[in-house]
């Protein structure tokens, strides 16, 4: 663990009730946020006086403005000696915006509430530090957990320099994905891949592997009314590019991002076909390649490059095997419909080398709900350390 945690892990909040109740309120706003804010954190805040919110504010997609400048600017001169409550510490250093920390001082702000320190190294502690300079009454922690959950995948690429990974798997009762055809449309009922659709939408990307890409094609796309707008990055993890140029994630391309992780050995005229397509082509250095593959613990660190915190897993099996072996899935969402499939249906999760129990990867389970006839279960890696 950092020291940055470690330094937040020792230090006791002391909230009341109404902090913890506007805080919450903040939390839902930061939410808002998932999925369209990278590489920004997604951040809520709320400006409170006399027991009434005058200001919400939350990270605008691409990540500005920020949550304290939406918020401040809806409660204008009246946020004069009101408290702000804030889910991450606020920005102390000049980006492509000026310092929130400061627009809280100018506005006359007289205490900050704020729910979880940042981890980035550009502020991680300079923005409590300008507040208090200032005069401003700053109480750290509070509803540190929930924020922490919010905001994983942005601890997780400062601190460790990826993603965070969410593994979604929509199965028979007996763990299947398809029967032994590859047949696998539709398992789950429509309002559990409804539920899927969300998920695709509070994530900056989906990736799959070539194997789903070619046998499904997919569009990848949230298709939920109103959220169209919000279908992330597509990635899919091709090493030969056998992607047909054909499939919708190549004749889309040019209306949604799409990036294909491949070698760098490959016939010129088959990627530049993929170019003109409008994907995006991530080829590793010959270090990272090993055996004629491509690691996973380098495309997660290249996805973190590219600014993304939030990845969604939707197979295939193959690798869900791979994820899994290298420890790189955070979380799973694991959908369940009432059916049995059998020994020849495919598994959701491929062999990948467990010879002990010791050696499983082990999830709590954070919630759990019914969807229709589906039972829909949500997990969290639990020694998952940041």
């Amino acid at each position: 663990m950092s020291k940055i945690w470690e330094q937040i892990k020792n230090k006791a909040p002391a909230a009341s009730q109404d902090d913890t109740a506007y805080m919450k309120v903040a939390l839902k706003l930061a939410k808002r946020g998932l999925g369209n804010v990278w590489p920004n954190p997604a951040v809520g805040c709320v400006i409170v006086k006399e027991d009434t919110i005058i200001g919400r504010g939350w990270t605008q997609p691409g990540g500005r403005p920020h949550a304290e400048t939406e918020a401040l600017s809806r409660a204008g001169q009246t946020a004069e000696g009101a408290t702000a409550y804030v889910t991450l510490e606020p920005c102390s250093h000049y980006g492509k915006t000026p310092p929130c920390a400061n627009a809280l001082i100018e506005a006359n702000i007289s205490r900050v509430v704020i729910a979880v320190e940042d981890p980035d190294p550009r502020v991680s502690g300079q923005g409590i530090k300008m507040l208090k300079e200032a005069g401003v009454d700053v109480l750290l922690n509070v509803c540190r957990d929930e924020a922490l959950e919010v905001n994983e995948g942005f601890f997780l690429k400062v601190l460790k320099n990826r993603p965070l990974f969410t593994m979604k798997m929509a199965t028979t009762l007996d763990g299947k994905i398809a029967v032994h055809t590859g047949e696998s449309q539709w398992i789950t009922e429509a309002p559990t891949r409804q539920q899927g659709h969300l998920l695709r939408a509070n994530h900056d990307a989906i990736m799959v592997g070539i194997g789903t890409a070619t046998e499904d094609n997919p569009q990848l796309t949230c298709r939920l009314p109103g959220l169209e707008h919000h279908s992330p990055v597509r990635i899919v993890v091709d090493r030969r590019m056998r992607l047909p140029l054909t499939s919708q994630l190549v004749t889309e391309a040019h209306r949604i991002p799409t990036w294909m992780v491949t070698l760098g050995d490959q016939d010129d005229i088959r990627a530049e076909a993929y170019r003109e397509a409008g994907i995006e082509l991530i080829i590793p250095s010959d270090v990272t390649q090993t055996e004629g593959g491509i690691t996973l613990d380098w495309v997660a660190e290249e996805l973190a490059n590219r600014g993304l915190t939030r990845v969604l897993v939707e197979g295939g099996s193959h690798l869900a095997a791979a994820m899994l072996r290298r420890n790189l899935v955070d979380r799973l969402s694991w959908m369940r419909a009432p059916r049995i499939m059998g020994h020849d249906g495919i598994p959701v999760v491929q062999a990948f080398g467990v010879d002990h129990l010791e050696d499983t990867p082990f999830f709590d389970q954070s919630r759990r709900f019914e969807s229709g006839n589906d039972l829909v279960e949500i997990y969290r890696r639990r020694d998952l350390d940041i």
